[in-house]
């Protein structure tokens, strides 16, 4: 059987992967904090034939070998952590982080989730929450009669009450940031959680060791750019059709030697 039916079939398979990754980066267009994802692909294993470097005489090397590839495969789906373009919404509770850094979310079942999208609400408690209703953390609680919330590049957040004029101090928003964010596990929802790979998070206050500010009134979207996606779609769909080519090429060959004795 010719290697290059199956050489061309992993080929076929990894663009098709790389379509799915294309598919989603699209999809989340328009997603607040959405982080867009990089397919990275290696070659598999070599077929020798000869080794560089083999003797030819007594005194002479091959200065080349003979090596025939076996295709290629995925190594990796890294999320590229680049900054979104940020959108003025004028919302008191929307908020970005301009910098480094992630939200602190407690999930339902008690672990600490976190995020770039910053589309906070207010609960019937008066606590931020996510558009899920989870709380941040660590939690902020606005009085219930409020008329003007404001948050500070140091993510200072104070309220002004009914009846008064200055403001007063009900929390403070914390960041977290790690080693190395590409090693975060996506778990939907614009949440991410801590893995081996990440490192653990360091919390911080907004602005202080490497840390982002706080931009209230403004949301960071998706870093997804449609133009360099499209781009990659065309590249991906004319390399399948390319490996698609090969392994007719190589059914066509097989039936010329089928047909050599009638």
């Amino acid at each position: 059987m010719m290697r290059s039916l199956w050489t061309a079939a992993s080929g076929m398979n990894a663009q098709t992967q790389n379509i799915d990754v294309i598919a989603n980066n699209l999809a989340n267009v328009n997603t607040t904090g959405f982080k867009k994802s990089r397919p990275d692909f290696q070659d598999l294993i070599y077929q020798t034939v000869q080794n560089p470097g083999a003797p030819s005489t007594n005194a002479t090397q091959v200065p080349n070998g003979i090596q025939f590839g076996l295709g290629v495969r995925l190594a990796a789906v890294s999320k590229q952590f680049t900054p979104g373009d940020f959108q003025n919404t004028g919302g008191q509770l929307d908020v970005a982080i301009e910098g480094e850094g992630f939200y602190q979310i407690q999930m339902p079942d008690g672990s600490t989730g976190y995020t770039r999208a910053g589309a906070f609400k207010m609960d019937s408690n008066g606590r931020i929450v996510t558009p899920e209703g989870y709380p941040m953390l660590p939690e902020i609680v606005i009085p219930n009669n409020s008329t003007k919330i404001t948050i500070g590049t140091d993510g200072t957040v104070s309220a002004v009450q009914a009846g008064q004029t200055a403001p007063t101090t009900v929390g403070n928003i914390q960041l977290a940031n790690f080693t190395n964010p590409a090693g975060l596990s996506s778990m939907g929802r614009n949440f991410y959680q801590e893995t081996d790979a990440s490192g653990n998070a360091t919390t911080g206050t907004p602005g202080q060791n490497g840390l982002g500010t706080m931009v209230q009134g403004f949301l960071e979207m998706s870093n997804v750019d449609v133009a360099t996606e499209m781009v990659n779609m065309i590249i991906g769909q004319r390399a399948y059709e390319a490996n698609s080519k090969a392994i007719t090429t190589s059914d066509e060959m097989l039936q010329l030697a089928n047909n050599l004795k009638r």
